[in-house]
């Protein structure tokens, strides 16, 4: 795991947009943030947000995002190269950005369709926090942990 930098943003990109192809299949729609996203609009949250890489052999195979908020460390863009999923690099680059972060609690959230998301942060001890409808008969599943007693 090394910091995300600016180095790294076509990269993270290319990664991004693959990784979110299976998302848009789930929900049948390719207009989603994480597969519209621009090159420059990556390049900007970079600056305003910390993150983490995973390589193996040089090749960035994940990332994410995260920035703390009033206590609350908010975990964004979590995505794994699709030929590297299900090996715990996910699961990795999650436990490093908590052990990198000061905050009480964390929080991610996910579709509600992506139910192997969800299995995967429950079984990082993650609960359901929250739902919110999206609009379209789906929801956004809000889910938190506490990191550390505050």
């Amino acid at each position: 795991m090394a910091p995300i930098s600016d180095a790294d943003a076509g990269e993270v990109l290319t990664v991004q947009r693959a990784a979110f192809v299976s998302e848009a299949a789930i929900y049948g729609s390719v207009d989603m943030p994480p597969l519209t996203q621009t090159l420059a609009e990556l390049e900007a949250e970079l600056r305003s947000e910390s993150g983490l890489t995973a390589r193996i052999d040089g090749r960035l195979v994940g990332a994410i995002r995260y920035v703390e908020k009033d206590g609350l460390l908010l975990i964004g863009r979590i995505a794994i190269a699709p030929d590297m999923q299900g090996e715990g690099i996910g699961r990795k680059l999650l436990e490093s950005a908590e052990n990198a972060s000061t905050a009480d609690e964390a929080e991610l959230f996910t579709g509600s369709l992506s139910e192997a998301n969800i299995r995967l942060y429950e079984s990082c001890g993650y609960v359901e926090h929250e739902r919110v409808p999206d609009g379209d008969g789906t929801e956004q599943v809000f889910l938190r942990k506490r990191l550390r007693e505050g």
